[in-house]
């Protein structure tokens, strides 16, 4: 799956620049098991438009209507076996005329025709167009004349088309990928044609728009009329789905932490693909296509993994940007559902927030839902937690204008006669995306040894240490009883708001969430980052590993020592409570990190150590999939103390006269790129 994405990435020239990895296998009983036998792939982005584009036209009566991109192929065609269907119950052949196919190429080929219309302005050919996803062209065609109100007389023959054997059904429901439809009015069809032409970009005209809301589908193979049909009928109402759904208070006996040794918790967490290094999945994709990004996973000189969000400059002439982080906590699901969709939001808020944002209401999300609809109570629960979230976020004043979804998350085989199950926990993953003021303020993990520093924990759970759905639970296979939850969407708010304001200021110098692996993981990966050791001094209620590796919401930042009065001031003015603002440590040179709990030094272990357990799995991932004498010096140089890390070192005066060679002379350039390259524009 990620060679495949990668692939992608890399070919179409799009910067991969955040995610998640998440792996989970529960046994609820001989029969069942909660976990992910049908994998989460997610992918998404970010694009700029003009504000003159924003908006669709009104397609006026016969106008063209246009097919751009790939030919018809055998894909989609299975429907519910793919998509709506738990894996098992179909056959294979539907499975197989069901399996989406992309093509990097093609969609590139796409996008620089679409991108050679808009750059005409005023004269851009497109008056509306659509992409071709669920239902093919049989339902972005209707969608396409429909939101104009008008019909549609195509010819079902002029659809491009690899597969000769399919049904005229076939050709027109079939979803291959790489596809647009596209309105163009008549007299700029030549234009449009020429810069088809120029990318080799495969098109067709299919048929005119109508004022007659009637679809009609010629089909000049058999000779007859394939469709015909009122648009009514296709774009009406749907009628109300009412189901019947159970739930059921879900009680389980609490974790019990306090008799669990230290080393063997750090040692089973730091390995855990969840908090572990995900270097094996960023390093295989393209992070700096466009030269516009500005933060990818990547932070500091020895380029660890940890980064809060991705961000990219708009332009290459001012400093203003974008941003986006990812926010997912699906294994608290398994013992509350709504609290684990306000987590999955909270997260995404908490990463976003280490980029310059003017008011959290900039934030759009993109909400994608995975659930095993029809099993158990998850029906149920899934419906509670779209409700918690949509509340979350009324709140919040945060809106979620796209997203998507998959209600199939459950795999069904039979073995010596006993029907087995594994069905996925509701799976809320949230895409945050936010315009940002500044670029140059963007905070990361890495802290600065300058001698002046403390480091400030911000509890946003007022004290509470819920273990459910955590790391440390899964490491020990246990459930627990209560989760961590967002309980007051104002502290959250006023969080956001604070570390804004002092961001602006210049008063944090790192900043970093409390989320997979808890207090500790958190504390790690920025000593990871910085190089540096730690010293860690806390004196909480409850025991040390309930402390340490709860994930509850919060964060630390570094702050000079002088700033700390103003800090905290900043925070309770917003309305976090003083009580829930602590000073816990600071920077050493020993490259350790040392740890006192109230009062006592429970841990001093040497931070390479540490570093190790932490990018091991990763390791072992790369060393089954690469090289693996390649991931061995990759593995050894990400602990090695005394690497220098990347650094610059000029030997001359860097002055603006360089930049100036040949003024006047502006060399002739040809760039060949018949399969498109990454860095033409």
């Amino acid at each position: 799956g990620p060679i495949g994405a990668a692939s992608y990435n890399n070919e179409f020239g799009r910067p991969a620049l955040c995610g998640y990895f998440r792996t989970y296998e529960q046994k609820k009983s001989d029969s069942l098991i909660y976990g992910y036998h049908k994998p989460i792939m997610l992918a998404g982005g970010y694009g700029m438009i003009r504000e003159s584009d924003v908006k669709k036209e009104d397609i006026p009566n016969d106008t063209k209507l246009i097919v751009l991109g790939g030919p018809a192929m055998l894909i989609g065609l299975g429907g519910g076996a793919a998509s709506s269907m738990a894996s098992g119950t179909s056959d294979a052949s539907l499975d197989f005329a069901s399996v989406q196919r992309d093509n990097a190429e093609m969609q590139r080929r796409c996008q620089e025709v679409i991108d050679g219309c808009w750059s005409l302005g005023n004269n851009n050919p497109i008056l509306s167009i659509h992409d071709v996803g669920a239902g093919g062209l049989s339902n972005a065609l209707p969608e396409l004349v429909g939101a104009s109100n008008q019909g549609a007389r195509l010819k079902l023959r002029e659809i491009p088309n690899d597969e000769l054997s399919m049904s005229p059904m076939g050709i027109w429901c079939n979803e291959s990928q790489e596809r647009y439809v596209l309105a163009i009015t008549a007299k700029k069809i030549k234009e449009f044609e020429k810069l088809c032409r120029r990318e080799r970009a495969p098109f067709a005209i299919l048929g005119n728009s109508t004022k007659k809301k009637q679809l009609i589908l010629d089909d000049a193979h058999y000779k007859n009329r394939a469709i015909d049909i009122p648009m009514s009928m296709l774009l009406g109402d749907l009628p109300k789905t009412k189901k019947n759904v159970s739930s059921s208070l879900q009680k389980n006996q609490n974790f019990e932490t306090s008799k669990l040794d230290l080393k063997m918790t750090i040692d089973r967490v730091l390995k855990l693909p969840a908090v572990a290094s995900k270097s094996f999945l960023i390093t295989i994709g393209d992070r700096s296509v466009s030269g516009l990004v500005v933060r990818d996973q990547m932070v500091g000189p020895w380029q660890v993994p940890v980064a809060d969000c991705a961000i990219t400059s708009s332009s290459f002439y001012d400093f203003t940007g974008e941003a986006m982080a990812v926010g997912e906590r699906a294994p608290i699901a398994l013992i509350d559902a709504p609290a684990s969709g306000r987590m999955a939001l909270s997260e995404a808020i908490l990463n976003i927030t280490a980029s310059r944002i003017l008011k959290i209401e900039d934030i759009s999300l993109s909400a994608n839902w995975m659930a095993a609809c029809g099993e158990l109570e998850e029906d149920a629960k899934l419906y509670n937690t779209v409700s918690a979230v949509s509340q979350l976020c009324k709140e919040l004043g945060i809106c979620i204008p796209v997203g998507k979804d998959s209600l199939s998350m459950s795999t069904v085989w039979t073995e010596k006669k006993i029907q087995k199950k594994v069905i996925a926990p509701i799976s809320l993953n949230i895409s945050a995306f936010s315009r940002v003021l500044d670029v140059r303020q963007s905070l990361t993990p890495q802290l600065k040894n300058d001698g002046t520093s403390i480091l400030l924990f911000i509890d946003l759970a007022n004290g509470k240490k819920r273990l459910g759905g955590s790391a440390l639970c899964q490491v020990y296979h246990e459930i627990s009883n209560e989760t961590p939850d967002l309980e007051d969407s104002k502290i959250l708010a006023a969080f956001f708001q604070s570390i804004q304001i002092l961001n602006e200021s210049g008063l944090i110098t790192a900043y970093h969430d409390r989320s997979d692996g808890g207090l500790f993981v958190t504390l790690c990966e920025m000593a990871f980052a910085s190089h540096t050791g730690i010293d860690i001094n806390i004196n909480f209620n409850g025991n040390l590993i309930e402390n340490l590796f709860n994930e509850e919401l919060g964060a630390i930042i570094q702050i000079n020592k002088s700033d700390e009065n103003n800090v905290r001031k900043t925070f309770v003015q917003a309305g976090l409570d003083a009580k829930n603002i602590h000073a816990i440590g600071m920077i050493n040179n020993d490259y350790k990190f040392n740890l006192t709990f109230n009062k006592q030094q429970v841990l001093s272990a040497e931070i390479k150590e540490l570093h190790r357990k932490w990018i091991e799995t990763s390791y072992q991932l790369q060393s089954l999939r690469d090289n693996p004498k390649c991931a061995k010096q990759e593995y050894e140089n990400n602990v090695n103390e005394h690497d220098p890390g990347i650094f610059v070192n000029t030997d001359f005066k860097l002055d603006e006269n360089l930049l100036l060679i040949n003024q006047g002379k502006r060399p002739k350039i040809a760039i060949l790129r018949e399969q498109g390259i990454n860095g033409q524009i």
